[in-house]
């Protein structure tokens, strides 16, 4: 009985933990725009542009190109899918180029090559060029954007539940002995979105 009631307990906090952690996933006030679900369909929307003038969107991806032009600066986005956090994910392949205006001057160094997700109403689209080949592009009025790091963070690998170690009243153990034995493998480096 005793030991049902601890399995009940390690369940009932592993619940609480992946709730409580579920919560912390949440779009920065920057990007969080007026709408509950902003367009982030780039395909539909390029499908049938005239449908979605005004609409809010969030897109994010690569800074491809900065353009300074007459009291506003022009980001040219190559985007790519978002997180639950709205922050661009690594490695997805791009889903199209953006047009993202922003009013004001931002320096093209310092955001060039970045990583960025962007807010705003739709304004409709515009043709351009991607070397020699002609593009057409969606245009949008940038309400609010953000600008990401991508840092380098060691994972360790998982680590055994010390409460499953050794005999079990069903005989069930981790390897060899009577107390068993883990082997976890190398710690994995990896790349990571944050603010």
């Amino acid at each position: 009985m005793a030991g049902c009631k601890a399995v009940k307990s390690r369940f009932l906090l592993a619940a609480l933990v992946s709730i409580v952690l579920s919560g912390c996933v949440t779009v920065p006030d920057a990007i969080r725009g007026t709408s509950p679900t902003p367009q982030d369909d780039l395909v539909r929307v390029m499908n049938a542009p005239q449908l979605y003038v005004g609409q809010e969107a969030r897109f994010g991806g690569k800074v491809i190109e900065v353009h300074s032009l007459q009291g506003k600066t022009r980001l040219e986005i190559a985007t790519v899918a978002l997180d639950d956090g709205a922050r661009p994910v690594l490695g997805a392949a791009s889903r199209g180029r953006i047009y993202a205006d922003v009013n004001g001057f931002l320096d093209p160094v310092d955001f060039r090559g970045q990583l960025v997700t962007v807010v705003g109403p739709i304004t409709g689209v515009q043709e351009g060029k991607i070397g020699a080949a002609t593009y057409k592009y969606m245009v949008m009025q940038v309400t609010g954007y953000k600008r990401w790091r991508v840092v380098q963070q060691v994972v360790m690998p998982p680590q055994p539940d010390p409460w499953m170690w050794g005999p079990r009243p069903w005989g069930y153990r981790y390897g060899p002995g009577p107390w068993g034995w883990y082997a976890p493998g190398p710690a994995q480096v990896q790349s990571v979105v944050t603010e």
